[in-house]
């Protein structure tokens, strides 16, 4: 009867414990989402591990990236137990996610941290390629970012640009060497990315540059 209690008691405490994590789990991502430097500083205080993940496995500083929480990012970066390239379940860094996004100032923080520029498969200049900020593909390209990466379907980052960047990233690839040779998987190069984006004219610029 005495070892049943015990057991009893066991079960009880794991219930509770597990049940407070979770609550912990939620409000951890509740303030990161806020940017709500103070709520997320409380937890860690009280030893919530930085780099937990939510339901879809992203780390809170992938998150902050994302949802541009510049206070929630600055608090976590300088945390010691921070794994700066966490990746999350697509295998996205939170430099990706801010180079994505066009966040300057993060991306230069997490660069600051030792971020990594280069990786296999999809690389942070890809997504700087493919977002809104050309500043980014300058920055990246100036911490020795690989022009010509290769993705997962070898398309490059040049490709990216051409379908989805503003030309003046486009520019700054070219800039810095990137080829109109390259094709990826599928027989595609820059050119016809920027076809399939209806981008006709930078179409025609990029046919009459690769000859």
């Amino acid at each position: 009867m005495r070892n049943h209690l015990k057991i009893l008691v066991y079960l009880l405490i794991a219930i509770a414990f597990s049940s407070a994590r979770a609550d912990a789990l939620v409000d951890f991502f509740r303030a990161v989402h806020l940017d709500d430097e103070r709520g997320v500083s409380k937890l860690l205080a009280q030893g919530f591990d930085p780099n937990s993940v939510n339901e879809k496995g992203q780390c809170g500083l992938f998150v902050a990236m994302r949802d541009e929480a510049p206070k929630v990012a600055a608090l976590l970066m300088a945390h010691p137990q921070i794994r700066i390239d966490q990746t999350n379940a697509s295998n996205e860094t939170p430099l990706m996610m801010a180079a994505l996004r066009g966040h300057l100032p993060l991306a230069e923080q997490l660069l600051a941290r030792g971020a990594a520029v280069n990786r296999a498969g999809w690389t942070p200049l890809h997504y700087a390629a493919s977002g809104p900020e050309p500043r980014m593909v300058a920055l990246l390209l100036a911490r020795g970012a690989v022009v010509d990466a290769p993705s997962p379907n070898r398309s490059t980052p040049l490709m990216m640009a051409a379908r989805y960047g503003p030309e003046e990233s486009v520019d700054q690839l070219l800039a810095k060497g990137a080829s109109l040779q390259a094709r990826n998987d599928a027989g595609l190069g820059a050119a016809d990315f920027a076809k399939l984006a209806a981008r006709e004219p930078l179409a025609r610029r990029l046919e009459q540059a690769a000859r």
